[in-house]
């Protein structure tokens, strides 16, 4: 045999290189740490091998580097899930702790697999560093053959500190202990990651946040109790004491430039202070203050993480915590009452209650249009008792009855407090049932009443339970333009529960978002954009969105979308391409890399981290397709 050529050179080099990348790693200080430690433990025992055919004469056969070409595949994903588990939040390392677990025994066993095409007796190796080799092939083994368990002590102690709302100080301190959370500046540190977190996530009320929050917030006291030493004020200030006094950027709104009392989110995204927005709502505009995107509806969402980050916050700064403003049109005067006229409404529930068809078709649409016309009639017809009425008329085999009587909740349910009566009233089977059966008209109201009461989380599942996304999935493929619109916000808003992903998946949801997405001219690419990006959080969904031949259409939406779509066509390739090689072969063949990269320095900033993360993986790719 001749030398050994270039390209095995070049293999064995990064196979080299990986080994040295992974055992220069620091050690982590988290919950994975035993995880962590084991699999990289592994691996740098592998670098006498690599070392050794480095300075090696003899040309590798083709078996052997089909093998080693596994195996740098395999090192690489090794060396993005240490890496990942080794930075961030301690808390939310240990809350993933169960996931992370799964994640180390999915690349132990690629690692194992890709050793076994290896024939070691092959190689120009002395004796020694075969057996050592082998030995650590026999380790390998033997950890892809059981799962390396995880700390019950742990999941027992962090699942009743998240129940309990004084859990015992021994828990708490072993909580610190295990979590390397003992002192202020690890707490302080903790904080930041934290908030990071929340800010790159686009501020999502995601409930790991809270418990996250809440979490933090334990230790804390705990940590202030266990160091008497240390006044708690200054425990509190020293949390935050590297920071500058001025209000962090992400906690200021971006209308009024001032801390924020009641975060609230658009469809952008984007987070305000209520007041601001819905002032600049009311003054007609239709667009995202900050991104000037067309919004795809008007519910402002509590941003419930970042309100809780700015308490936080305040509370290690020594201010005081900011008070919602009351809302002034809201607050009743002497004659507050004097635009609804409780006589009349009255008159019109009698109607609802006793009256002939005729009767009651008319006076469900007049209520309809009481309530469409302003704040103190949607309260005044609520407290007069008329949605049990109204949510009866949803039954009715009149058909233009039945559309005043959907579209009436429709406009009563905008005031916050009447969505709760509307849904104690047994509303949500019989909005689904005009969703299904209903004029066209109807069924899009009923989408859209669907949608703001899903504003509200604890509604999202008894949305979807209801039988609501088949019937949501069907106007999407059939409605007019502006049912097709209804239609995909509420399945967007109801897709934010992860319960809800799989039911519209297996629903059939991923073909018509596909048709919608290709048909630039029918005006839903952003929705079906925004849908696909919350499915592609999920297995099935991501599953079920790569066999639907998106790459090609989602590489030119990266290449000429607008901003909004830009990022979210990156967000659904990077779930894509980090889990299927298919994916990233095809988005390789069809140049994603130039696409990516000038996404990667002009996008926002959501965009730039997903374009970066896909074109790390091509990079890769294109290091092992290159040997």
């Amino acid at each position: 045999m001749g030398p050994m050529d270039n390209s095995s050179n070049v293999l064995v080099s990064l196979l080299a290189e990986a080994i040295r990348d992974i055992s220069g790693l620091p050690e982590c200080r988290n919950a994975s740490r035993k995880l962590y430690s084991n699999l990289a433990r592994r691996v740098k025992l592998l670098s006498p091998l690599f070392e050794e055919l480095k300075d090696s004469d003899e040309e590798l056969g083709d078996e052997i580097l089909g093998g080693l070409q596994l195996l740098i595949i395999a090192l690489n994903s090794a060396k993005v899930l240490l890496q990942s588990v080794n930075e961030g939040s301690k808390i939310f390392q240990a809350l993933q702790l169960e996931t992370t677990a799964l994640r180390f025994h999915q690349v132990t066993e690629q690692i194992e697999e890709s050793l076994c095409q290896i024939p070691y007796d092959q190689l120009d190796i002395s004796e020694e560093v075969r057996e050592q080799t082998e030995l650590v092939h026999a380790q390998f083994r033997r950890a892809k053959g059981r799962m390396d368990t995880s700390d019950s002590q742990l999941v027992i102690d962090l699942a009743i500190a998240q129940k309990e709302r004084d859990p015992d100080l021994a828990i708490l301190k072993r909580l610190s202990e295990k979590l390397q959370l003992a002192t202020v500046n690890d707490l302080k540190q903790e904080s930041l990651a934290i908030h990071d977190m929340v800010i790159s996530s686009g501020g999502a009320p995601e409930d790991s946040f809270a418990t996250m929050s809440f979490l933090l917030k334990k230790l804390k006291d705990s940590v202030v109790l266990e160091n008497p030493d240390t006044d708690a004020s200054e425990g509190d200030k020293g949390l935050f004491k590297h920071r500058s006094p001025v209000t962090p950027d992400d906690f200021r709104c971006p209308i009024s430039l001032e801390l924020m009392k009641d975060p609230v989110i658009v469809s952008t995204g984007q987070t305000y202070e209520r007041s601001c927005i819905q002032k600049w709502l009311d003054a007609g505009h239709k667009t995202c203050p900050k991104t000037q995107q067309t919004l795809l509806h008007t519910a402002l969402t509590p941003n419930y993480v970042l309100k809780s980050l700015i308490a936080l916050w305040c509370e290690s700064n020594g201010i005081a915590l900011p008070q919602k403003q009351g809302n002034c049109r809201n607050k009743k005067s002497g004659t507050g009452g004097s635009d609804c006229d409780r006589a009349a409404i009255n008159a019109l529930l009698h109607k609802l209650a006793n009256g002939n068809s005729e009767e009651q078709r008319a006076a469900a649409g007049e209520l309809r249009l009481l309530a469409k016309r302003n704040a103190d009639n949607r309260v005044c017809i609520a407290g007069a008792g008329a949605i049990p009425l109204l949510v009866e008329l949803l039954s009715s085999p009149d058909s233009r009855t039945q559309e005043h009587a959907v579209t009436a909740l429709l406009n009563l349910s905008i005031n916050e407090g009447n969505k709760g009566t509307i849904v104690n009233a047994g509303a949500i089977p019989d909005i689904v049932d005009v969703l299904k059966s209903g004029s066209m008209e109807a069924r899009e109201n009923a989408a859209a009443t669907l949608f703001s009461l899903s504003v509200v989380d604890e509604n999202k599942v008894a949305i979807g339970a209801a039988g609501a996304i088949p019937a949501l999935i069907d106007l999407l493929c059939q409605g007019t333009p502006r049912g097709k619109k209804d239609a995909a916000t509420a399945i967007f808003n109801l897709s934010i529960y992860q319960g809800n992903k799989v039911r519209a998946v297996r629903a059939g949801i991923v073909p018509p978002l596909m048709r919608l997405l290709k048909d630039a001219g029918g005006g839903m690419v952003d929705e079906a954009l925004a849908i696909l990006a919350i499915l592609a959080s999920h297995q099935e969904g991501k599953s079920a969105i790569s066999q639907s031949e998106p790459i090609p259409v989602l590489i030119e939406v990266v290449r000429t979308g607008s901003p909004r779509n830009r990022e979210n066509a990156a967000a659904v390739l990077w779930s894509l391409c980090a889990s299927d090689g298919q994916c990233l072969n095809i988005a390789r063949e069809l140049g994603a890399e130039e696409i990516l990269k000038e996404l990667s320095e002009n996008g926002t900033d959501r965009a730039k981290r997903k374009a970066g993360s896909v074109l790390e993986l091509l990079q890769r790719i294109e290091a092992v397709v290159d040997l």
